[in-house]
């Protein structure tokens, strides 16, 4: 068998028309789904992180992650209008470098996508029991923790995933008008806090401005980076579009914009506000607001950070599925992540099985080493859709393209070398991990979907054929 072999077009529609997903989402919907999944933890949490190493830097930090980002969006709008189809990085990577490339991007993306989810309702829970005890609630403390934090289970982060995977369960438009509600009220809260906060800036907290000099920054960007996971989401939902060639794009360039300007603009005030070694990770943003005296604004804020997060789960379960969904339908996981139930028509299997996976890992493991490696994944993903761009203007030169990435290949080949930059400053540690869970994913790979490849089947059957 050819590990190699890619798919053609004919067979990439072939798996759409077979799927059977609604297709019931507007432009409006799709940028909701991108905010919602990159404004969410990374405002209300990695905005502090990454102040700690890069300093008020961090600032600088979100503009080069936002042209990155930018950038390689460019590249998902050519793509995701050339093939409107479910699995984002893993279907454009079958199409333009083949089979065994589509599985690795389709396993870091399995990574990417469930610790994510993960990371997020623990940070949720956390949020949420805070605001509990701020108001005279203290939960027993052997309900809301993982056991290597000296509970027996975070039950709340269970409970918010179970939740949000039966509302997938019953289908992306009922989903996404939840979603829609919470980004604005969301959008709503960072400008409150933006309002409150510039009044109360000390310019002297920007100085020293890079007290760990480009090496701070440069780690401040990988550190916050993998909030930019959500236009990886954003991608997944092309199959589900009413007009694919209008609303991704749209939708795209729609979160792209929103997106830069919130996270810059919080980082301006928040590193202005506070000193950055005196900011607080788990609680940034409502912290800066309760230190000058603003207690309503912070409570305000901390409620929603809590309807943030619910958002950026939502998404981010979104995008699992939908992976999971299409990797089944070619073969390379079993049928199951790929049924689409009767009435809802939803890959309702795949969401419980997703569901119940991270609220498993949400509610027992610890996430600290694990999140790490979450940027690893992304920025690959980034290179590979960059470099898609450009292999497929040379294999299929003929192919409409209803948008067109400008500047190719020069926009593309700068989007690679700044996450291959970024990418460099990752630890040795972090890699390590990597390398552990896409060594699973191979064995996977060589003890199963080979020998259920789709298109290695379909290709057999017709080299019987003509023999």
């Amino acid at each position: 068998m050819n590990i190699w072999r890619k798919k053609s077009l004919e067979q990439m529609l072939q798996g759409v028309q077979s799927s059977a997903l609604k297709k019931n989402l507007k432009a409006k919907d799709i940028a909701a789904l991108g905010i919602g999944a990159v404004v969410g933890t990374g405002i209300f949490v990695a905005t502090g992180e990454g102040a700690h190493a890069a300093g008020p830097a961090v600032i600088i930090s979100f503009i080069l992650a936002a042209i990155v980002a930018c950038l390689c969006g460019l590249s998902y709008c050519e793509l995701s209008t050339m093939f409107p189809v479910a699995g984002s990085t893993y279907s454009y990577s079958y199409i333009a470098f083949g089979e065994i490339i589509a599985l690795v991007v389709g396993w870091c993306l399995t990574a990417e996508y469930l610790v994510a989810a993960s990371a997020v309702a623990s940070g949720w829970s956390g949020t949420f029991v805070g605001i509990l005890k701020s108001i005279g609630i203290s939960l027993p403390q052997t309900f809301v923790a993982s056991p290597s934090k000296g509970g027996i289970v975070d039950l709340p982060a269970v409970l918010i995933t179970l939740i949000l995977t039966t509302l997938l369960c019953y289908g992306m438009k009922e989903s996404a008008k939840l979603n829609n509600i919470i980004v604005g009220i969301k959008i709503f809260i960072i400008l409150l806090f933006i309002t409150l906060g510039v009044t109360h800036i000390n310019p002297v907290n920007y100085s020293p401005f890079a007290p760990f000099g480009w090496q701070g920054i440069f780690a401040g960007t990988t550190t916050i980076f993998f909030s930019y996971l959500g236009f990886d989401a954003i991608a997944t939902s092309a199959e589900e579009a009413e007009n694919p060639t209008r609303d991704m794009p749209l939708g795209l360039m729609i979160c792209l914009a929103a997106v830069s300007l919130l996270y810059v603009a919080v980082a301006v005030v928040l590193t202005g506000m506070v000193p950055f070694r005196e900011i607080i990770s788990e609680n940034a943003v409502p912290g800066a607001l309760a230190r000058v005296g603003i207690n309503w604004g912070s409570a305000l804020i901390g409620t929603g950070a809590i309807l943030g997060m619910i958002s950026t789960i939502l998404a981010v379960l979104y995008g699992q599925v939908r992976v999971f969904m299409v990797m089944s339908r070619d073969g390379l996981l079993p049928k199951v992540f790929s049924t689409i139930h009767p009435k809802h028509q939803t890959p309702y299997l795949s969401t419980i099985i997703t569901g119940i996976t991270a609220s498993i890992i949400a509610g027992f493991l610890p996430l600290g080493i694990i999140v790490q490696f979450l940027s690893i994944g992304t920025l690959l993903s980034f290179i590979l859709v960059s470099l898609g761009v450009i292999v497929l203007r040379k294999t299929m030169p003929n192919l409409e393209r209803k948008f067109k990435c400008p500047g190719v290949p020069y926009t593309p080949i700068v989007t690679i070398t700044c996450c291959i930059i970024l990418l460099l400053k990752i630890h040795a540690i972090t890699w390590i991990g990597f390398a552990v869970w896409l060594s699973i994913g191979l064995v996977t790979y060589f003890t199963y979907g080979r020998k259920h490849s789709t298109l290695q089947n379909a290709e057999q059957s017709s080299a019987s054929k003509i023999a």
